[in-house]
């Protein structure tokens, strides 16, 4: 199952029985013009959609009530947003087999394992939106999806990348016994199926997670959709494919074209004051899109061009980093909600403003899309080696999760010394009351 095309360390194409000069080598603004019908079926789509679902929320009551809580809303807002987001997917989906021209046409387009693992995201989130599921069953949905993933050899490809300068190159034998011998590719798909699994469940959450405010997750993504299609068109100029039928360059493109118009297309009733809300469906979808985007920059067995798409999805990453660090340090249950994420906090420092506080966050996931974007660059067109890009990287990133530890452990120093203090400060004639 394994593709047997690699790049090297140095990002240079290290093929396997093949001739080099036979490849193709790819046009990005040739394949930018000719995917541009995606783009706009896609948009298209999703704003003629997203109306009509609204109506249909609203009749069958799917709707989303304020609590004065975590849900502060001013008035009940429909779900369903993502069978809008939906709409826009299949319509792009159908434009990049009926439309695209030019050397765009002789690319593979979204392979069928992509299209089951989608429905099955969103037949798990829709259910969760109308009948309020259990969460392991939404995680058995993921794991479904992540399963109709590994079919396509994208996780394992992303191991191959990994483990091959530990334990050498797919064809290599791991170990034997007599006659029987196992071969890496063995390893590296399970290991990689693995991965795609914890991709596909972190990557759905974390894009749950941050959708907490009006137009947030949906314009966060636009711009992070922007930077995978910037890493895309920048991979096709850099990086020359082997086999245009089998090759995972046009459908990184295409899923980038997608995610960006059917967003765009939402944004407009989705941001303050929303009239509908994306709903388990829309960003459990919309999660599932991302990381398959960054999964597929790992097709030439190299890790690294999968960073910079994880850094371009870092906002919801840190926020994720950051939920489990405070409920670990509070005790509390993973899957208990908080009213404490990075979108809540700059609410409230903005006297509830939401707008205010989303426009924040749409220049904070640009900070991180614009780095991404820039590594990817780095890494394709000069010499820099991927591990200097990617310890540096790192680095930042566990400065920035070391201080918010540090917060947490504070805050809940405080917390135990005012119980304490307060119960210290109890007479006895009070607690003989209280007994």
């Amino acid at each position: 199952m394994m593709h047997t095309n690699f790049l090297n360390e140095s990002g240079s194409i290290a093929s396997q029985g093949s001739d080099v000069s036979t490849w193709t080598v790819l046009n990005p603004a040739e394949l930018l013009s000719g995917y541009m019908p995606v783009f706009v079926a896609a948009l298209v789509a999703t704003l003629i959609a997203t109306p009509i679902v609204r109506r249909v929320a609203v009749s069958a009551d799917i709707i989303d009530h304020p609590d004065q809580a975590r849900k502060q809303h001013a008035y009940p807002i429909a779900y369903l947003g993502g069978l809008a987001i939906f709409a826009g997917v299949l319509a792009g989906i159908a434009a990049s087999g009926l439309f695209t021209s030019g050397q765009a046409a002789t690319l593979q387009g979204v392979p069928v394992s992509i299209v089951v693992g989608m429905l099955a995201i969103v037949f798990t989130g829709l259910a969760d939106d109308i009948w309020k599921w259990d969460p392991r069953l939404k995680i058995a949905g993921q794991l479904i999806a992540a399963a109709a993933l590994a079919i396509e050899d994208v996780g394992p490809q992303l191991a191959a990348g990994v483990l091959s300068a530990i334990c050498g190159e797919p064809k290599d034998i791991l170990f034997s016994i007599g006659s029987f011998a196992v071969h890496n590719s063995e390893l590296y798909y399970w290991i990689g199926t693995a991965i795609t699994a914890i991709f596909v469940i972190g990557g759905c959450n974390a894009a749950n997670l941050i959708d907490g405010l009006d137009g947030l997750l949906t314009g966060t993504t636009a711009i992070m959709a922007a930077g995978f299609l910037a890493i895309s068109l920048t991979m096709a100029y850099a990086l020359p494919v082997e086999n245009p039928e089998t090759s995972l360059a046009g459908t990184r493109i295409i899923l980038s074209l997608i995610l960006l118009g059917a967003t765009l297309g939402f944004l407009p009733y989705n941001f303050n004051p929303a009239v509908i809300f994306l709903g388990d469906c829309g960003s459990l979808l919309i999660g599932f899109l991302s990381v398959v985007i960054i999964m597929t920059f790992g097709e030439y067995g190299t890790t690294k061009y999968s960073v910079a798409g994880l850094i371009c999805f870092g906002l919801p990453i840190l926020d994720t980093t950051l939920a489990i660090i405070r409920r670990k340090v509070a005790g509390r249950s993973m899957s208990d909600a908080d009213s404490n994420h990075i979108h809540h906090r700059l609410k409230r420092y903005f006297g509830g403003n939401v707008r205010k506080a989303v426009l924040t966050l749409y220049t904070i996931a640009g900070g991180f899309t614009i780095l991404g974007v820039g590594m990817s660059i780095m890494l394709l067109l000069t010499s820099v080696k991927g591990i200097v890009v990617e310890g540096i990287v790192l680095a930042g990133y566990l400065l920035v999760v070391s201080f918010a530890v540090k917060r947490a452990r504070r805050l809940e120093w405080f917390k135990k010394s005012h119980e304490r203090l307060t119960a210290s400060s109890v007479s006895p004639t009070q607690e003989q009351t209280k007994a």
